[in-house]
């Protein structure tokens, strides 16, 4: 490895020891740069490895509100604006409990080389809150999302920092988030949130956006050795989001979801989860809360597994869509013990570092996060170019764009792993490409 890479990531190591995924996330992408820092010795003498391990800045927040009790709730909010070198900040809003600053560090990490590789014009960001809305009304929910944004307006912009949905923030939240905002700034800003209803400036496909493209990309993935997805059998976990816009799509071109799955374990479906009226039950999972996973088994003839993740189910496929770390060694040699030849990453990083090495090293082909998991920002993207533009898209012109974007980072991550002799390598080229981008622009931008 370059020395100089060695010695940014063992200062990392050092200096941010307490954010363990952050550290995970620079290893992945530094080793994967190494080769390409050798051929630009200019990057050390402007320090940029350095700067790209350090955030422009990250805010912490009190939020204070009032519960359906009349008591007073204190929680904690966060935004990590990461890197703007290509344009302005750019990432989810997650309202979870496990939210800290650990974890914002990462996702707004990941998030600037996912940005980079959509070719918007996109920098990274991460923000949310501990808070945990599964347990709370509809009027809890408006007065957390009021007092959050009380405290969070002044950090964004439409040519700032423009925030989206995350985990725990739908179109509900981002409508009482976007009310609040108009109410303090007296301007109806319609590019200061994305991922917005339909009514009031919202893209088409937008909820749909992250599975529809992470099927994009397996498609690609799998015309590389002359396949297609139809007959195909999946295992996929999580039934949020992006689980049940991946079912969608997949349904659509014939391949076989076998398996959701959520906290309580999995259900497996060997009949497969194609049916219009499966996937509408998972929506309303997902959305109205109605149901749970075991109700599902139960109403569809399938089999719950309490407690367990999907990764024993037998498939040609995996698509982890549900957090990070979610699949570690023993899951991954599950996972090639059962002959999968194909992996794509839906959610951010739910694998480890020695789980993808293991993958790769026994013939997996592994479609990296940043790349599968950028058709949400990429329609993020696409919503901001509407609301410029004061136009609504047609959901085929959406849905063309997204298609197009999606391409473009496959191809573009093979041609940059085969530039810099990795061979086909699709984790090695996402990073690769998404970083030089970012470098580029930085350098051309001097040292600020």
């Amino acid at each position: 490895m370059n020395k100089y890479v060695e010695r940014v990531i063992d200062s990392v190591c050092k200096k941010d020891a307490d954010k363990p995924e952050f550290i995970q996330a620079v290893k992945e992408v530094f080793s994967s740069v190494s080769n390409v820092v050798d051929a630009h010795p200019e990057f050390e003498k402007v320090g940029l490895l350095e700067r790209l391990v350090e955030p422009d800045r990250a805010v912490s927040f009190r939020i204070t509100w009032v519960d359906d009790t009349g008591r007073t709730r204190v929680n904690r909010g966060y935004r990590v604006q990461f890197n703007n070198a290509i344009g302005p900040y750019k990432g989810g809003l997650r309202f979870h409990p496990s939210v800290n600053p650990s974890l914002m560090h990462f996702l707004a990490f990941e998030q600037t080389y996912k940005n980079a590789l959509t070719g918007l014009n996109l920098g990274g960001a991460k923000g949310g809150s501990d808070f945990d809305p599964r347990d709370k009304s509809n009027w809890e929910i408006m007065r957390f999302c009021q007092a959050f944004m009380t405290e969070f307006y002044r950090y964004i912009g439409d040519d700032t920092d423009v925030p989206a949905g995350d985990i725990g923030v739908g179109g509900r939240e981002i409508g009482y988030l976007y009310g609040q905002y108009k109410r303090i700034t007296g301007i109806a800003e319609r590019g200061v949130l994305s991922g917005k209803n339909l009514s009031y400036g919202g893209s088409l496909l937008r909820p749909e956006a992250t599975g529809y493209g992470a099927v994009y990309y397996l498609r690609d993935m799998l015309a590389h050795d002359g396949r297609e997805l139809r007959n195909k059998t999946v295992v996929l976990s999580g039934y949020g989001n992006v689980s049940w816009g991946v079912i969608r799509k997949l349904a659509e071109l014939g391949a076989v979801p076998l398996t959701v799955s959520g906290s309580a374990g999995y259900v497996y479906d060997r009949n497969g989860i194609t049916d219009p009226e499966k996937i509408n039950y998972i929506y309303d999972m997902r959305v109205n809360g109605v149901g749970s996973l075991s109700d599902y088994a139960e109403k569809f003839g399938a089999e719950f597994h309490a407690g367990q993740k999907p990764w024993a189910v037998k498939a040609d496929i995996v698509m982890p869509c549900a957090t990070q770390n979610e699949v570690d060694i023993d899951d991954a040699k599950l996972i090639v013990a059962n002959g999968t030849r194909y992996y794509a990453e839906c959610s951010n990083m739910p694998t480890t570092n020695e789980a993808v090495d293991y993958l790769l090293s026994n013939g997996v082909t592994v479609g990296p996060a940043k790349a599968v998991n950028a058709g949400g920002v990429a329609v993020s993207g696409l919503e901001m170019a509407q609301n410029s533009m004061r136009i609504a898209w047609s959901e085929d012109k959406v849905d063309s764009r997204l298609y197009d974007i999606m391409h473009g980072i496959y191809t573009a991550s093979v041609a940059a792993a085969e530039e810099h002799g990795m061979g086909y390598n699709l984790v090695a080229g996402a990073n690769i490409a998404g970083f030089m981008r970012v470098a580029e622009s930085m350098c051309d931008e001097g040292i600020y």
